[in-house]
């Protein structure tokens, strides 16, 4: 594991302001059920810089703390994202980078909003069929679009091809 450098530092730092602002400049798509929150799209950056999953959970749960579920939002979607961040930089290739975070944000945004409005009575399981596929459909669209999208432009800029992890271009 390679020292985490003051460029690092810098790096996750711009992320995490990056995700919180375009969360807080679009709140309406960014919470519930049909969620749609562009931010996410940065939640493909590990795979090319494995340095910004600290500035992904910062501007996360940063967010989360206008979110109108509440604490539980803070502690399960943070968790969510920082999780996605994890595996997103273990991803085997590009192609599969965006999938952690639309399977974790689906089961677990997913699982909190159905316990939000349902508890963990009779009721849970219908919930979640309607908020878990409702959540992994948005962060579909954000990740797997914008964020393809963000990761081939990065990868044709020469002056991100520098600071690529290595082996992650091909």
């Amino acid at each position: 594991m390679r020292k985490f450098t003051t460029k690092d530092l810098a790096l996750a730092a711009v992320v995490a302001a990056a995700y919180a602002v375009l969360t807080m400049l679009l709140p309406g798509p960014s919470y519930g059920y049909a969620q749609l929150r562009v931010a996410e799209a940065l939640t493909v950056l590990p795979f090319f810089f494995p340095a910004t999953a600290p500035g992904l959970l910062v501007g996360c749960l940063v967010a989360n703390l206008l979110s109108p579920y509440g604490i539980v939002d803070v502690v399960c979607g943070t968790a969510a994202t920082g999780l996605a961040a994890f595996l997103t930089m273990k991803a085997p290739n590009r192609w599969l980078a965006p999938l952690p975070p639309v399977l974790c944000n689906g089961v677990i945004v997913g699982g909190m909003l159905a316990w939000y409005e349902a508890g963990f009575g009779p009721n849970f399981w219908p919930m979640f069929a309607i908020a878990g596929p409702g959540v992994a459909l948005g962060e579909l669209c954000a990740c797997y679009i914008l964020g393809s999208l963000l990761l081939s432009a990065l990868s044709k800029s020469t002056f991100f091809q520098k600071l690529i992890a290595p082996g992650r271009l091909a």
